[in-house]
This record gives structure tokens, C-alpha cells and sequence, in this order.
């Protein structure tokens, strides 16, 4: 069965960085996306960044464009998230995800597969 397992959150000033790792294990075959998605309280759950396995394409929301900045290596089966100049608005509980599904990368229904979560703590 597959599984997603994030690590490297934390607090960190504005204007710090931080990067996000997630392990994947269990996959018969690769996924089509992997994605970072984050969920702060009282918001619903969006999209980050996506990545395709295969090619390399790379798809990121408008308000993290520029900043964050997603990679994968296929032959460990970890995905990254790099975090800069993040913003007290960046504070979330951000997962790893996966799905076969090509489209729309940024909808979280159409992911099956879903890490525990972790911690990102934005304040001075």
C-alpha cells in the first residue's frame, strides 16, 4: 500500500526558509502527480505545488510562484519542497500527495493518497 511520510516543518521567521521532504513506499507504479498541498485552520485545503514523475513539469500556485520551488529524484522516491521568503500567511499544516490522474493538479479530490501532515509555523 502506498504511503507518504513528510518531514522538515517548523517555525521560522518571515522572510526564513525551510524545506519540506516527503518519502513515498508502496507504489507498484509511479504516480502521475505528486503534489504539496496546505491547509491553515479555518481554510480549505489547497494546492501548493505539483510535480508530473515523468517530465518534470512543474505547476505552483500564483500566490507561491517565485518562492517555493518543487523537485523530485524518481530513483529515491522523495519529493521537496523548497520554502523561501516565506510570510506569516504561509502558516499551514502542509501534506504530500499523489495521484494517477493527469488534469487538474491543483483539485484534492482527485488525489487518493495523502501524508500525515506537517507543521509550518510563519511569525516573528
Amino acid at each position: 500500500q502506498a504511503q507518504l511520510v513528510e518531514s522538515g516543518g517548523g517555525s521560522v521567521q518571515p522572510g526564513g526558509s525551510l524545506r519540506l521532504s516527503c518519502a513515498a513506499s508502496g507504489y507498484t507504479y509511479k504516480p502521475y502527480f505528486m503534489a504539496w498541498f496546505r491547509q491553515a485552520p479555518g481554510k480549505q485545503r489547497e494546492g501548493v505545488a505539483a510535480i508530473t514523475t515523468f517530465g518534470g513539469n512543474t505547476y505552483y500556485a500564483a500566490s507561491v510562484k517565485g518562492r517555493f520551488t518543487i523537485s523530485r529524484d524518481n530513483a529515491k522516491n522523495t519529493l521537496s519542497l523548497q520554502m523561501s521568503s516565506l510570510q506569516p500567511d504561509d502558516t499551514a499544516v502542509y501534506y504530500c500527495a499523489s495521484t494517477f490522474k493527469a488534469g487538474a493538479w491543483s483539485t484534492p479530490e482527485n488525489y487518493p493518497n495523502w501524508g500525515q501532515g506537517t507543521q509550518v509555523t510563519v511569525s516573528s
